[in-house]
């Protein structure tokens, strides 16, 4: 371990002396290989913490996926169907470890987001995990250790280049944190808040009953809220973000923006996607490119004449609104989190269009009655939280 590691820059090229140092005496993290930048370690401190809180609040493996600082996906190791493998390009003889379920979770998100994610993995990273992260465009990946056999994989990954953080996963930072912007000195308690059942107790709708399995998919929403810009909002089912709206000013916008994203998700299992008749020599980002822009009202730009010979051995017929509207009205059981109170109820009708069933949020808006009359009417469960979950 050093006390300080020098970066090649900041946020942005011009942006120089850059490092970061620990004041307390060595860093807890050492670069195994490569050498993460200023955003990289961002990305990797804040993922870090995601995953750990995952990891003690389901006492399951958890793996995030991030990108400016910011996280694409999250989510706990539950077994993938046959469908996940497909829309995430794992092996169907392939055998997962629950980490590397974790982490085909987090990255299958959004994979859009994903493209040149940095990752974040609770446990020690094994050999199946390794081998879903070679195959993917990453940045780099921070972890409490790697088995010898999967550290050689990873350092095969950008040329021998990519970058390999072990954390030491007993460090517990002190109460009080500093930062800097335009030269004044900010100082806060450290957002050590535990997200775990009780915090969801308080039902306030007509429908009382939150499942198990509902109550796991709340506290993964809001762990996941804990470390993404707000404003924020994030869908969640089985275990796995769905759909993470960060960093808009408006809350209806992060409800539809993360909504969109959700909706994305499930059709990508829709039949038509799952057999795009893609050329064979097509790359896993140029697939996810045509599926996202397939699935969009720009299908048009992949399907038409000149446009799809590039991508498919033949002309797959459109998805239509009609086909996409259908296939959403059939899904259900998804959760969400929000990292503030919804100040109006048009933020519930957009999260029961994408088959939202169960809510947690803080509460507290003068129309907190308007909100709950919304979710009565949708059978919806709402916990009030009672507390905010702003991370800048």
């Amino acid at each position: 371990m050093a006390h300080e590691i020098q970066l090649k820059y900041g946020c942005n090229p011009n942006q120089k002396p850059s490092r970061i140092f620990f004041e307390g005496g060595e860093l807890p993290l050492e670069v195994v290989n490569g050498r993460p930048g200023y955003i990289n370690f961002l990305d990797a401190l804040n993922s870090w913490q995601l995953v750990s809180e995952l990891k003690k609040a389901t006492g399951m493996p958890a793996a995030a996926s991030f990108k400016h600082v910011s996280p694409a996906g999250a989510a706990i190791g539950n077994p993938l169907t046959d469908v996940l493998r497909r829309i995430y390009f794992v092996p169907m003889d392939m055998e997962l470890s629950p980490l590397a379920c974790a982490y085909a979770r987090a990255r299958g998100a959004d994979r859009m987001s994903s493209f040149g994610d940095f990752i974040a993995l609770s446990d020690v990273c094994d050999v199946p995990t390794a081998q879903l992260i070679r195959h993917e465009v990453s940045d780099g990946v921070i972890a409490p250790g790697y088995t010898d056999e999967a550290l050689a994989i990873l350092k095969e990954k950008r040329k021998g280049g990519y970058n390999i953080i072990r954390i030491d996963p007993d460090y517990v930072p002190d109460e009080i944190e500093r930062k800097q912007v335009f030269g004044i000195t900010f100082e806060q308690g450290r957002q050590a808040l535990e997200i775990n059942n009780e915090m969801i107790s308080n039902v306030v709708t007509e429908n009382k009953t939150l499942t198990d399995a509902q109550k796991r998919d709340l506290l993964v929403a809001l762990i996941t809220l804990k470390y993404t810009q707000s404003n924020s909002v994030c869908y969640v089912k089985d275990g796995q973000a769905i759909g993470v709206g960060a960093g808009q000013q408006s809350r209806i916008h992060c409800t539809r923006l993360a909504g969109g994203k959700a909706d994305n998700w499930h059709l990508r299992q829709h039949e038509k996607v799952l057999n795009l008749p893609f050329r064979e020599d097509l790359g896993r980002p140029d697939r996810d490119n045509a599926i996202d822009v397939y699935i969009s009202e720009d299908w048009e730009d992949v399907l038409g004449e000149g446009n799809w010979q590039r991508l498919f051995t033949e002309r797959p017929e459109p998805l239509t609104r009609e086909e996409k509207r259908a296939y959403l009205d059939t899904v259900t059981d998804v959760a969400l989190g929000s990292d503030a109170f919804f100040p109006f109820s048009d933020n519930i009708e957009r999260a029961h269009r994408s088959g939202v069933t169960c809510i947690a949020e803080p509460g507290g808006s003068i129309r907190d009655d308007l909100v709950i009359e919304k979710c009565n009417e949708y059978g919806i469960a709402m916990a009030f939280t009672g507390i905010r979950l702003f991370h800048h």
